[in-house]
């Protein structure tokens, strides 16, 4: 198994690099493998959905693109083999939909419940990382370099970010931070 994380903040070049690594193992000598776009953003509003364009157009048309903004551990279980690239793009977003998914009211200030999809799914992805063939790259944020959100839901969805983001990177034989377009790996050594 081989696991990148690649994350950085919006804008950083973060998806863009996620996919040139997806294409160097794609088009590796004696490879032969397949690439599985797996998407985690769902198209709510005109904004959003320029924004999936906009990744649509920068990718391959080839690869396969899944669409799944919950259960993500089943989808790479499906996916998994030796010779199957997995790109995710992207963490954040997942962590959202799992945090939003029963539609519930969040107070604005006191102690949040993190909602059992979310933590079902968490501890789903982590134990599938552990164990899953083949090649898997996810994108996530780093939305904790700013200034401490106001409201409590937006308070628990950094520190959420940030823990999802260590669990991944401590199991990731590859941590790659993207600043500017350009990557700094902070885990394991950079492909040829």
């Amino acid at each position: 198994m081989s696991c990148t994380l690649v994350f950085g903040a919006a804008r950083s070049g973060k998806s863009r690099y996620a996919e040139q690594l997806a294409v160097q193992a794609e088009q590796a000598e004696q490879a032969g493998k397949r690439v599985v776009y797996v998407a985690t953003a769902g198209s709510q509003d005109g904004e959003m959905q320029q924004r999936i364009a906009m990744h649509r157009a920068q990718r391959p048309a080839h690869w396969l693109t899944v669409e799944q903004p919950i259960a993500l551990a089943e989808v790479l279980a499906h996916y998994a083999a030796p010779d199957c690239v997995i790109l995710v793009d992207c963490l954040t977003v997942w962590l959202s939909n799992c945090l939003f998914v029963q539609q519930q009211e969040f107070p604005e200030v006191g102690q949040i419940t993190l909602p059992e999809t979310w933590l079902t799914q968490r501890a789903a992805l982590l134990a599938q990382l552990e164990r899953q063939p083949g090649q898997v790259i996810l994108v996530s944020n780093e939305v904790g370099m700013g200034i401490v959100p106001m409201g409590a839901i937006s308070r628990c969805f950094v520190d959420e970010s940030g823990r999802m983001n260590q669990a991944v990177a401590a199991i990731a034989e590859q941590v790659v931070w993207v600043a500017a377009g350009l990557p700094l790996y902070l885990k394991g050594s950079r492909p040829c």
